[in-house]
């Protein structure tokens, strides 16, 4: 579940739960709504994306892929945004964000997959394309540093396209926009039968999925086509979790 071994002695002594995060990040986001949800205290490292603040090797002996979000607790490290909201809400049990009854473990699991699973070569490439590119481009040093870095190969060869004058393609943008609205569909199939994506309650299903409306709006995606996507993240959006896990660092994608 997104535990990771290090070396970092630093890292290996803290105590309590430590975030690395960024305000625009929204993988960050999801790990933020879910420690508010859960009413813990938590100590926030805060990275600059733009500054390129995750492309050292202190970070990356931390997170090997030099990505956020990296939760610490109690020295124990966890990776990957969908295994650290499922690692919390393991062991902080209350309040429960995965709905009992049979099957819902599997169903909620299945929901943040689908999240993240079209993550790289839908979710960033759209956004970069529309919104961050030029935000979050690196210089030439920058580059070097962070081929020597990164060993993932998919990270390797996004930042290669989002840093290149040119670009990503017309046919990884049409894909990505494809991606995005065939799973936004299934979203608003699902808020047909329910209050919530994953059923009568709100989980960590939908704190998978909210931060990605949130984002992608602000990269310019339209949801006229989902009138219950947006009635439930009109709903979402006066949480104190939202206001204060995404809002409160984000204040506007």
């Amino acid at each position: 579940m997104g535990i990771i071994a290090t070396k970092n002695e630093e890292v290996l002594g803290l105590r309590g739960l430590h975030l690395y995060h960024s305000a625009i990040s929204l993988c960050s986001m999801r790990v933020c709504m879910t420690l508010e949800e859960k009413g813990l205290p938590w100590i926030s490292h805060h990275l600059d994306l733009a500054k390129h603040e995750t492309h050292t090797p202190e970070y990356f002996s931390i997170n090997p892929n030099g990505v956020v979000p990296t939760l610490v607790h109690d020295g124990v490290v966890i990776i990957e945004s969908d295994d650290i909201i499922e690692y919390l809400d393991e062991r902080f049990p209350e309040p429960p964000l995965v709905p009992k009854g049979a099957g819902m473990k599997e169903k909620v699991h299945g929901w943040l997959k689908l999240a993240t699973g079209m993550h790289i070569k839908a979710v960033k490439t759209f956004i970069y394309h529309n919104k961050v590119r030029r935000m979050l481009q690196m210089s030439d040093d920058t580059k070097v540093r962070y081929r020597k870095l990164q060993k993932n190969r998919d990270l390797l060869e996004f930042h290669a396209k989002a840093s290149s004058a040119e670009g990503f393609s017309e046919e990884e943008v049409a894909y990505a926009g494809r991606t995005l609205h065939e799973n936004f569909g299934r979203v608003e199939a699902s808020l047909r039968e329910n209050e919530w994506i994953a059923g009568s309650e709100f989980s960590l299903a939908d704190i998978a999925w909210i931060p990605l409306h949130f984002t992608l709006i602000g990269a310019g995606m339209s949801f006229d086509a989902y009138p219950r996507v947006q009635t439930w993240a009109d709903v979402i959006n006066d949480r104190a979790s939202f206001r204060n896990g995404v809002l409160k660092w984000c204040a506007k994608f």
